[in-house]
């Protein structure tokens, strides 16, 4: 699997308690082309899939599980995101190494400019844990660890 730090939303972030990615992707304003009447549409999750990568990367403690949410929003300050994929991991499914934690693509529903991620803690915060979320260059399948 091949990782791009311009692509990634969290690399080997520490998760303590409910936050954000430490990164947003800005895919850029479409605007209004010359001669067109109205802005571009976009949506980075239709047509070629682009293949997204969600994984820990350290063992968690204490939490009961762990809330990943793909947001996107006009803002870079999430004012009002709107959430395009969610799933809920137990405790035992954030292991390092584990596969399948989030989409394979990115999701339809990804045309705003700004995305993110939000991980909700459920349970007792946790002291250790780590997360590592974004986009790849292809997804790896040859085994039961990344």
């Amino acid at each position: 699997m091949i990782l791009d730090r311009t692509g990634l939303l969290s690399e080997n972030q520490a998760i303590t308690a409910t936050t954000a990615s430490t990164n947003v992707i800005d895919l850029g304003n479409p605007g209004t082309p010359y001669g067109a009447s109205s802005s571009l549409k976009r949506d980075i999750g239709r047509g070629e899939g682009q293949p997204f990568f969600v994984g820990a990367t350290e063992a968690f403690n204490n939490l009961t599980s762990l809330k990943v949410d793909i947001q996107v929003d006009t803002t870079a300050a999430f004012s009002a995101p709107d959430t395009i994929w969610t799933n809920t991991y137990s405790a035992a499914d954030l292991v390092p190494g584990a596969r399948h934690l989030g989409p394979d693509w990115f999701p339809v529903g990804t045309g705003k400019q700004f995305v993110r991620m939000l991980y909700t803690v459920i349970g007792t915060a946790p002291t250790t844990g780590r997360m590592t979320a974004g986009t790849v260059m292809a997804r790896q399948t040859n085994s039961g660890r990344y």
